[in-house]
């Protein structure tokens, strides 16, 4: 905020006797929006998010069994990649492939593999579709689901 008796801001809007300067990104429902709706800020700050729940599990690996281990890694990662999907529908191939880096990360924590072990057969084997897949796959089903009444009226209309 600005002192009113000081020289305005260019960029800043009046409000009442204060200044308020814009800013470049907004969080809606949990998604940040740029100001150029690039969703960089939404996938930074996404990728980051999984790759610190990644690690924190990392930590008990040895302490829990296959299953149980698996179980962790699909409720606490997943939700955060599959959130929103609709939003980032389209991105560019460096931001999906930033949210796929997550996914091949998951995969081969699962699998005790090493970084450098081809991914595809562990994603395979996980049933997991690639990261653009998953996206057009959740609003495939976010389409039929509208066509078909299985959804709130405000969605369907």
């Amino acid at each position: 905020m600005f002192d009113h008796s000081s020289a305005e801001p260019s960029a800043a809007v009046r409000v009442g006797e204060n200044y308020v300067l814009p800013s470049t990104t907004i969080r809606d429902l949990g998604v940040l929006i740029d100001s150029n709706v690039a969703m960089r800020s939404h996938v930074s700050l996404t990728v980051s998010g999984c790759f610190a729940v990644l690690r924190q599990l990392c930590s008990i690996r040895r302490s829990v069994s296959d299953t149980v281990f698996h179980s962790l890694v699909v409720s606490l990662v997943m939700p955060h990649l599959d959130y929103c999907k609709a939003t980032i529908a389209r991105l560019p191939a460096s931001q999906l492939s930033r949210l796929q880096s997550v996914l091949n990360a998951t995969a081969r924590l699962i699998h005790r593999s090493s970084r450098y072990e081809h991914v595809t057969p562990m994603l395979r084997d996980l049933h997991w579709l690639r990261s653009p897949e998953r996206i057009d796959f959740r609003l495939a089903v976010l389409t039929y689901r509208c066509l078909h009444g299985l959804v709130p009226l405000y969605l369907s209309d």
